[in-house]
């Protein structure tokens, strides 16, 4: 028979294998998130506005679907707008501990593509290059600012102190 502390310790490794720089991610099994993220005293914390995906096709009609792409496009090209911000402050991708993902239907197939934002967001979290994975919520909502955005991002980061 196992004692009570010997799985109690059990139970807790797998937290303690996914902290980095003092914070502490607790897993959500085989889903790319995190259900809790421990942020140690001391850390900095760094909030960034939501960002949706750049023009991708020109040629396009502004604010149209057309000029961003596809959810699982203008995801990537959020993340990729999250990753140059986080790049000017010395932040990685691996840093942030809060993700709000706000999403609007395909106006050609009225629903949501969850499946194409998770492939771009997979491109980023949970890989073997970057392993940390943020707690996440995704939220459907009737429209955002930009009438040809399909998806907005929100990530919270946070600096640890250096030893």
């Amino acid at each position: 028979m196992i004692p009570a502390a010997a799985l109690t310790a059990l139970a807790a490794f797998p937290a303690l294998a996914h902290a980095e720089g003092g914070v502490i991610r607790h897993g959500e099994g085989k889903f790319p998130i995190s259900t809790a993220v421990e942020v140690p005293a001391g850390a900095t914390t760094i909030y960034l506005s939501g960002m949706g995906a750049p023009v991708q096709d020109k040629t396009a009609p502004p604010k149209s679907l057309e000029a961003y792409g596809d959810t699982r496009a203008q995801t990537l090209a959020s993340l990729q707008r999250i990753e140059g911000e986080l790049k000017k402050l010395n932040l990685t991708m691996g840093d942030i501990v809060q993700m709000h993902i706000y999403m609007v239907a395909d106006p050609r197939t009225k629903q949501l593509d969850f499946d194409g934002m998770m492939k771009a967001y997979t491109q980023y979290f949970g890989t073997e290059k970057q392993p940390n994975l943020p707690v996440r919520s995704a939220f459907a909502v009737a429209q955002l600012a930009n009438p040809g955005w399909l998806i907005e991002i929100e990530v919270t980061a946070v600096r640890t102190p250096k030893k």
